[in-house]
Parts: structure tokens; C-alpha cells; sequence
């Protein structure tokens, strides 16, 4: 059996992490069962759907370094819907429904108010053929409802929550079909599952009890189900289900300059206990994916821990990962000497004039001022060749007895005009012999 994932946003917004999580955990399961994840727009509505929101999910999904196998769209597919409908409607397993929202919000109250759970009482189905008729003739058009079987309750073996039970009986029969003939989603996304052969479908535990009447669905159609698996909730750092992360989309993330990898990392593993850890390649957090390893409390984002991630996966990628996101002055040594302490890409750039251009150096203390002149000589006379740092150290340490943080200090601030950096042994040798005695000239005495 080939694996089959899907990812099936509705294109009447931007996708935010939670969305990324979810479209990562299913194409990471496809891959690494060497599977097939397909990109589903579920576009039924569409006084909200728009072509820029379709558009952008596609855009943010390559950001992320996600590439489906297949795309389609649910507006595409409108006949395929009608066709399985009828079956449904022929096999009594739909039926159609008059009230209007008003009164069910009216019976919903009256349930509310006896203590009882707000459950569709089927008052549609008491109705005969006359007075249907009769309701339709007055220009009442019917919302159409699938009807639950309440005879056996509904379980199934989740692969994160472990066994499942919903109780029919306890469920409204849901609406599959507005008054005015658009589809919501339930239906319309059991029929795209069995057409496109999914078998497994990975989304939040938001979508539990949708999964219990979609299993009727899939039964009704007489097509097996996919294997399910419903992720705890994405919280806050504060502790609490955060608004903020319902925000939180790819724009955000960009002006952070956040990687893709790093975020791929850190939600690949949010929901487990297993290690966080930086990546070199998306596709490296394939064969860790288990979803018996995801527990079923929320699962914590913190944009503190993305951002040390961040810096962490930074420092793993070469050269040939970025250089079309450095200033031509870096090149492939000076990314292998800056990378290391950098948070973001961009902050390369903060590291052109240190190695190849002017710098303001603090001012020296007096006692530094002979000990660098000293320097800038000592620089003119070493051997660049093997490792000039060391020998310029060395011989400074054996001429003045300096060692430690007096030794290194000076000659750091004096050559990079920061206190903190990479390893000037690394360094030095970017920055030029010639450089060198220049900026030791000019603080020296």
C-alpha cells in the first residue's frame, strides 16, 4: 500500500505555524514511507476564498521547503460531490432539513436551558412528502443534513490519542450542505480522501469529533477510512492557548529572519520529549517522525527557543546554502569564519567592514597604546603563511609578559572594533597583513 498524506487548507487566509505544523508532520510521513503528500485546497467557500490566499499557501509551503506531489482544488470537484451525494441520498443516509438558523438557535436554547445537551432533535425527518413540499412551494429551500447511525458507537485507534469511542446518539447529524447548494467541509473531504487514496490523515485534536461522523461517511460510501492522527494544540510561552499564534504567519516569521529549517526543526518535535535539535535538510527529520512518541498534552512554542534554534542552524549550513543572501564580500572562508556567530543571515553583512573595509576602533588605554604599536610591528614581520595569529600572540606574550584577556583584548578591538567575535585565528588572516598594521598603526603610539 503506497502512503498517501494530504494537507488541506482553505484558502480564505494565510497559514500561520499551526497550519505549518500539521502540513510538515503529513509530508514528513509521506517521505519517509517514500509516500505521496498532496497539496487539497479546500476552496467550497467561495465568498471567502481568493485566488491571493491560494497563492500565498503555495508560496509560504515552498518557503518551508515543503513540495506537494499533486495539487487540487475542491472547487474543481463539484460533480464528483454531486455524484456521491445522490448514492447517499438514494441509501437514506442524507436528508434535507428546513428550519432556519433562528430556530435552531431557538432549540438550542430550550435544550440549554433544560440541562441537556444541544443535540439536533431530526424534526426534518417527521416531515412527509406534502409538507416538504409544501415548505419548498412557500420558497423555503432545505440545508441538507447526513444521517447518523445511532445504533453502534463509533471507535477507532488514533495514533496519537490511542482508542477512540464517540457515541452517535450524542451527536447532531451534521450538515453537509447549505440551503444554497455550497458544500461544507465534512462531506466534500471524506469523498477527496477515498478518490485520492489517502490513508493517512494528520491534523489537530480540534477535529476529534469531526473524524467520529466522518468514519459514518467513509462507511456509508462503502470505502475503508484513513488512519488518523489528532496533535495536541499548539500553546504559548505564557502557559495558555496563545491568539497570538493563530497570527503567527510566514510574514512574521520572515521579518524575524527566521530559517525555514530551524522552524521545520523545532515543530518536527514539539509534542514529544525527544530533542530538539538543529538540521542541515528538512528531509533529515523524516525518519524520526513517530506519532506513539506525541503525547496528548498541549504542546508549548516558545519564540525564544525558535530563535536559539535559529542561530543553532545557522551555524550548520555552508556556504553554498546562502551565498545568494550575502554580500559578494563574503565568501566562502569568511562565511565558514562569521557563521558561527552569527543569529541571522542578515548580520553577515555587519562583518563586511571588519574584513575588508574602515572600522572605528574604541580608544586604547594608555598601557595599551605602546603594547599595539608594538603589534603593528610584529605584524609586519611574522610569517603569514601557516597560522599568523598565534605567531603574532606568541611572540607578543614572550616580548611583554602579557597573557589572558590583557594579551588578546586590545588586539581584538584593535583589528575587528568589537570586544566579542569569531576566533581571531580564524580571522586574522581575512583581515590581511596589510589591513592589520594599519589598524595597529593607528591606535598604537
Amino acid at each position: 500500500m503506497t502512503v498517501v498524506t494530504r494537507f488541506a487548507p482553505s484558502p480564505t487566509g494565510r497559514l500561520h505555524v499551526g497550519n505549518l505544523r500539521a502540513a510538515l508532520h503529513n509530508w514528513l510521513w509521506a517521505r519517509k514511507h517514500e509516500g505521496r503528500f498532496l497539496l487539497r485546497l479546500d476552496d467550497t467557500d467561495r465568498a471567502r476564498s481568493t485566488e491571493a490566499f491560494a497563492e500565498a499557501i503555495a508560496r509560504d509551503l515552498a518557503w518551508f521547503g515543503i513540495a506537494p506531489d499533486a495539487q487540487v482544488r475542491q472547487s474543481d470537484r463539484f460533480a464528483l460531490y454531486q455524484t456521491r451525494f445522490e448514492e447517499l441520498r438514494a441509501a437514506g443516509r442524507v436528508y434535507p432539513a428546513y428550519e432556519t438558523q433562528a430556530e435552531l438557535d431557538l432549540k438550542r436554547k430550550v435544550l440549554a436551558g433544560r440541562g441537556l445537551p444541544p443535540i439536533y432533535d431530526r424534526a426534518a425527518l417527521a416531515l412527509g412528502d406534502a409538507e416538504r413540499a409544501r415548505l419548498e412551494e412557500g420558497g423555503v429551500a432545505p440545508h441538507w443534513r447526513f444521517r447518523l447511525d445511532h445504533t453502534t458507537p463509533i471507535l477507532w485507534d488514533d495514533l496519537v490519542r490511542g482508542p477512540q469511542r464517540i457515541d452517535p446518539a450524542l451527536q447532531s447529524d451534521p450538515v453537509i450542505r447549505r440551503a444554497d447548494g455550497s458544500w461544507l467541509y465534512m462531506l466534500p473531504s471524506v469523498i477527496d480522501d477515498i478518490d485520492m487514496g489517502v490513508t493517512y490523515v494528520v491534523r489537530g485534536e480540534d477535529h476529534v469529533t469531526n473524524t467520529g461522523l466522518q468514519l459514518q461517511m467513509f462507511a456509508a460510501l462503502g470505502a475503508p477510512a484513513p488512519a488518523f492522527a489528532h496533535e495536541a494544540l499548539l500553546v504559548g510561552s505564557e502557559g495558555k492557548l496563545s491568539k497570538r499564534l493563530g497570527a503567527l504567519g510566514i510574514d512574521a516569521l520572515r521579518e524575524e529572519r527566521i530559517e525555514p529549517l530551524a522552524l521545520a526543526a523545532l515543530l518536527a518535535r514539539l509534542g514529544t520529549s525527544d530533542p530538539v535539535e538543529p538540521v542541515a535538510a528538512v528531509e533529515a527529520l523524516a525518519d524520526g517522525l513517530d506519532f506513539a512518541r506525541f503525547g496528548r498534552a498541549p504542546a508549548r512554542f516558545d519564540m525564544d527557543e525558535l530563535r536559539a534554534l535559529n542561530a543553532r542552524t545557522i551555524h550548520l549550513l555552508p556556504y553554498e546554502a546562502v551565498a545568494d543572501r550575502l554580500p559578494e564580500q563574503i565568501d566562502a572562508g569568511a562565511w565558514k569564519a562569521i557563521s558561527p556567530n552569527l543569529e541571522r543571515i542578515d548580520q553577515a553583512a555587519d562583518w563586511v567592514a571588519v574584513l575588508s573595509g574602515a572600522i572605528d576602533p574604541p580608544l586604547p588605554a594608555d598601557e595599551d597604546r605602546a603594547y599595539l604599536a608594538l603589534a603593528a610591528r610584529t605584524v609586519a614581520e611574522i610569517d603569514w603563511a601557516d597560522d599568523p595569529w598565534h605567531a603574532l600572540t606568541t611572540r607578543l606574550k614572550a616580548a611583554t609578559g602579557r597573557k589572558g584577556k590583557p594579551l588578546f583584548l586590545p588586539l581584538r578591538q584593535a583589528l575587528t572594533a568589537r570586544d566579542h567575535g569569531p576566533d581571531m585565528a580564524v580571522l586574522l588572516p581575512l583581515i590581511g597583513r596589510e589591513r592589520a598594521m594599519e589598524r595597529l598603526e593607528r591606535v598604537g603610539l
